[in-house]
């Protein structure tokens, strides 16, 4: 139970330090974003297992709606400023104001 503790503590610092140290890539960030939010929903399931309680599982899952919901409108961001620039880095995103 505790080493899906440690593995969460984990995913969490992995995902912290590419959100703080990828920022010119936009795909690596929408990912290092995916993996913070899948260390937080290993332990809600894990204090949901350990507390036996349900209601865990119910924010486990009412996270990964929304996480599922915010990755494809990043994604969809992503597709039109590639359209627009011809690229998708962070660095284009300035040039979206004109």
């Amino acid at each position: 139970m505790f080493r899906l503790f440690i593995l969460s503590s984990i995913l969490f610092s992995l995902g912290s330090f590419g959100l703080f140290l990828l920022k010119k890539h936009a795909i690596m960030l929408l990912i290092s974003l995916e993996i913070l939010i899948i260390a937080i929903n290993i332990n809600f399931v894990c204090s949901a297992i350990y507390l036996d309680d349900l209601l865990g599982f119910i924010y486990s899952l009412i996270n990964l709606t929304s996480a599922a919901s915010e990755s494809a409108i990043g994604l969809g961001l992503l597709i039109l400023l590639y359209r627009l620039k011809g690229s998708i880095s962070l660095d284009f995103i300035i040039l979206l104001k004109s």
